[in-house]
């Protein structure tokens, strides 16, 4: 089964800038950095990369689960740093609802960023990390032409189970990944962002040898090309999207 993102990489214009944003603004440990590409450690599992390309942006969107007790602290000091939080249209910028809360804020290159939180969520069962207490990234979103197919090619490869069902927005979850598949006609709220499908490559992690082998056989089917890279992590490309599946973690 999947069981959490493990890697997302994204392009910028300017490392220097995300540099800033990142780790000056979110306190994300910055794990590695050269001329073109800086890797960003928001958590232990997890890790945000970013390449220096000459090319224009098209923005993503990655939510971070921290403590629904820490919320109120968190959003404080989010706001003491200066970090702009995004408005509804009704003016206000934290959204509570029964099972959570959350608030969006928007990046140097702008990828529309979440901070939620979740009642359900058990907080003794996970480490906090940095300044912002995040304790997993829990959405990264997938923009697409069908809805439908995509979250039928989720459910078929990975097993991933599906809530919140339309023809223009459906969660696909897998352990804690909640991949967020939208229309591209359809906009990200709070500030009806056009949803264009971002350039990125996500990768998550797999449970153990045999579910990877299983979606192995199932790529060979679909006629999917697939390859196995560093780590041995399966690699392919669906919908448009480059995806890796890697047994175990990357930093365990």
């Amino acid at each position: 089964m999947i069981t959490r993102f493990s890697r997302l990489v994204l392009n910028t214009v300017s490392l220097q800038g995300t540099k800033q944003f990142y780790e000056e603004l979110l306190g994300f440990e910055v794990a590695f950095e050269s001329d073109d590409e800086i890797r960003f450690r928001p958590t232990p599992d997890f890790e945000l990369v970013f390449l220096e390309k000459e090319e224009p942006l098209t923005p993503a969107h990655i939510a971070f689960e921290v403590p629904y007790s820490a919320f109120d602290e968190v959003v404080a000091l989010m706001r003491e740093r200066g970090i702009p939080l995004s408005k509804w249209p009704d003016g206000r910028t934290m959204d509570r609802y029964e099972t959570g809360q959350n608030v969006y804020f928007r990046d140097d290159n702008g990828n529309l960023l979440e901070m939620i939180s979740h009642l359900y969520v058990n907080e003794d069962g996970w480490q906090s990390s940095g300044p912002l207490q995040i304790m997993y990234v829990r959405e990264i979103g997938f923009p697409v032409e069908n809805v439908a197919a995509f979250r039928e090619s989720l459910v078929d490869l990975f097993g991933m189970r599906l809530t919140m069902v339309s023809d223009a927005f459906t969660f696909a979850i897998g352990g804690t990944a909640h991949a967020v598949i939208a229309s591209v006609r359809r906009r990200w709220i709070p500030i009806s962002m056009v949803a264009l499908p971002p350039k990125m490559e996500v990768e998550f992690q797999a449970s153990d040898s045999a579910f990877v082998g299983r979606v192995r056989e199932k790529l060979s089917a679909r006629g999917i090309p697939f390859s196995f890279e560093e780590g041995g992590a399966l690699a392919f490309t669906l919908e448009g999207y480059p995806m890796r599946l890697l047994i175990g973690g990357r930093y365990e």
